[in-house]
């Protein structure tokens, strides 16, 4: 009973102990997985030395800024999130958001029902993590990434150049590359980890792009105390040109190399033969037997610095052993700029690591700069839009209860009580012209106060009053009688009132146009400079597929969404005010020509 009680115990652990948070130390981490049904579905299994290419970028990963320099606090773990992974970094640029990654994979991985690493970082406190030399077996002796700095060989080898001329070029296949125009070239010095034997077998492999047919150039060269072997390219069709003791034969590759694409092109070689691989597949086998190749490599061009390379090449490596197409494969596979294998998951922290967050949070994370820039300044005119609205809607309420009540008290009455409604200007006037709204929320005010009507009625009679004294001073005489002329002005006075309240209940109500029309042009702003973003982070990262396009183009329609939340509501606005406006404007047209009418019979 104690045995099962304990392993009860343990198994109610187990799902507390699979998702155990590696280090508190680090504060998010990231899980990375490789497609298994697109590696079955191109016939390609996971070697045993095999690299993954994890692409960061804006439409997967949001959290540049929160990395320590140089990436340093970077981690990679296997799918055990406990043993460590040796990696290192190619490329890491904070500002324009993209790092590309290199890991070695476990060669358990395959085995594994979902093959994956996870990346931790976070953590500002860390010290550098990365171990490139360690990272490439023994095999591989040799391994050229062309950065921007400087070319140097990866592995523990140190295999540097001797000689580089070449050119570090931007939009390589994976980061920078190293273009060659006919008269630049790499030389690298012989040493014992670059000895090329048939009897122990080598594989040469890099990524070539070319922009023009190629004169019978040559990609790599070398020689020995046998002989000498030489890799060209002549029109697009790759060549083996090989010296055994003499012995002078060339080979043709069966697949040509397309103008203005990667492609990867490889060369294997045994005892007895040597085969051209490119992108992956078999592009053809030569009977010849390779030389011992033992002196000084020539990259870019032969030995004399003749027949010159023109194009860009890189990811340059050599293993002193022959990779079986299998393992070429998924190279080809892993690095291409279509490559899918690779798929992102969702960043987490130990909060949110149980229930993850949410499409809309992913979503909100992966939002650049730039565009929370356009969401700030849309959230503003929000703001502003419904200030508006709420004011406006509040004191055109009021005026319209205060119009009403006065219109009910000037219909009761007659003809000779015109100006009995009438009184002086009061504090509380001027507090609803200084203050419209603090005043419409007080019911501490005069009978009439706010009502534009009343303001109207007011001017009518002080512009009758003043018509009807005659004379100055003592003389004045008071009569009852006005002319036309009189009348006129009357009315022109009240008219004149009338424009004046227009503006006043027009006032700030441009606001809401401007919100109406410029919310969703700014959300559209920020929607296409997040999508110019993305797709300049995808094609600097080479990674081309939905995971990666999806996250980004998404973030970026936020902006839109945010535009069109500012613009809908003033739009219902500022149509609901409009119409409340209108119906006071024509209240107070109604009453100019009622008080006329009244006034004309009074006294006329």
């Amino acid at each position: 009973m104690k045995r099962l009680g304990l392993l009860l115990i343990l198994l109610a652990l187990l799902p507390s102990m699979a998702s155990a948070w590696w280090s508190e130390e680090w504060g998010y981490k990231k899980k990375i997985s490789l497609d298994v049904q697109k590696l079955k579905q191109d016939g390609v299994t996971i070697p045993d030395d095999a690299f993954a290419l994890i692409r960061l970028h804006t439409g997967n990963f949001s959290y540049f800024l929160d990395l320590a320099e140089k990436g340093k606090d970077i981690r990679l773990l296997a799918g055990d999130e406990t043993t460590p992974l040796k990696f290192y970094i190619e490329k890491l640029d904070p500002v324009n958001e993209m790092a590309l990654i290199w890991v070695k994979l476990p060669k358990d991985i395959a085995a594994s029902p979902e093959p994956a690493v996870w990346m931790y970082y976070g953590n500002p406190q860390a010290v550098d993590g990365q171990d490139a030399p360690g990272s490439f077996d023994v095999s591989e002796v040799l391994s050229y990434a062309f950065g921007k700095n400087a070319v140097k060989d990866l592995t523990a080898n140190v295999n540097n150049p001797s000689v580089n001329t070449a050119a570090s070029a931007e939009g390589g296949l994976i980061a920078d590359a190293a273009a060659f125009n006919g008269s630049q070239a790499i030389r690298i010095p012989a040493t014992p980890s670059l000895q090329m034997s048939p009897a122990t077998s080598w594989t040469f492999s890099t990524w070539i792009k070319i922009d023009q047919a190629q004169q019978n150039t040559v990609l790599l060269q070398r020689s020995g105390t046998g002989g000498s072997l030489a890799l060209s390219v002549r029109e697009e069709i790759p060549y083996l040109e090989v010296d055994n003791s003499g012995n002078k034969q060339e080979f043709a590759g069966t697949t040509q190399i397309t103008k203005g694409a990667w492609h990867h092109l490889a060369v294997v070689a045994t005892a007895s033969n040597l085969t051209f691989y490119l992108d992956g597949a078999a592009a053809g086998t030569s009977p010849f037997s390779p030389p011992e190749l033992t002196g000084e490599i020539s990259i870019g061009g032969d030995i004399t610095g003749a027949r010159g390379f023109v194009g860009m090449l890189d990811q340059l490596a050599l293993f002193k052993v022959a990779r079986d197409a299998n393992a070429i494969k998924f190279d080809a596979k892993m690095q291409g700029p279509s490559s899918t294998l690779v798929v992102y998951g969702d960043d987490s922290t130990p909060d949110s690591e149980e229930g993850g967050d949410s499409y809309l949070i992913a979503t909100l994370d992966n939002v650049t700069v730039d565009g929370w820039v356009i969401i700030g300044i849309l959230g503003v005119m929000c703001l502003i839009s419904w200030m508006v609205m709420i004011v406006k809607a509040i004191v055109i309420n009021r005026i319209h209860g205060q119009n009403k009540k006065f219109e009910q008290a000037f219909s009761k009455l007659g003809n000779q009580d015109i100006a009995t409604l009438d009184g002086q200007a009061t504090e509380d006037d001027e507090d609803f012209d200084e203050s419209p709204l603090l005043f419409s929320l007080s019911n501490n005010h005069g009978a009439f106060t706010g009502s534009s009507i009343y303001h109207i009625y007011h001017v009518g009679i002080e512009e009758m009053n003043k018509r009807f004294m005659k004379g100055v001073g003592a003389d004045a005489v008071a009569t009852q009688t006005l002319s036309s002329a009189s009348m006129a002005a009357v009315k022109a006075s009240m008219d004149a009132i009338v424009v004046r309240e227009l503006q006043k209940l027009n006032s700030q109500m441009v606001l809401l146009t401007i919100a109406i029309s410029g919310g969703p042009f700014l959300g559209l702003l920020g929607t296409v400079v997040g999508v110019m973003i993305t797709f300049a982070s995808i094609a600097a990262s080479g990674e081309i597929n939905v995971n990666a396009i999806a996250p980004g183009i998404a973030a970026a329609l936020v902006a839109t969404v945010a535009g069109l939340v500012v613009a809908i509501p003033a739009l219902f606005g500022y149509n609901y005010l409009g119409s409340r406006i209108k119906i006071i404007t024509a209240d107070m047209h109604v009453f100019v020509d009622e008080f006329v009418a009244k006034l004309t019979e009074q006294h006329t």
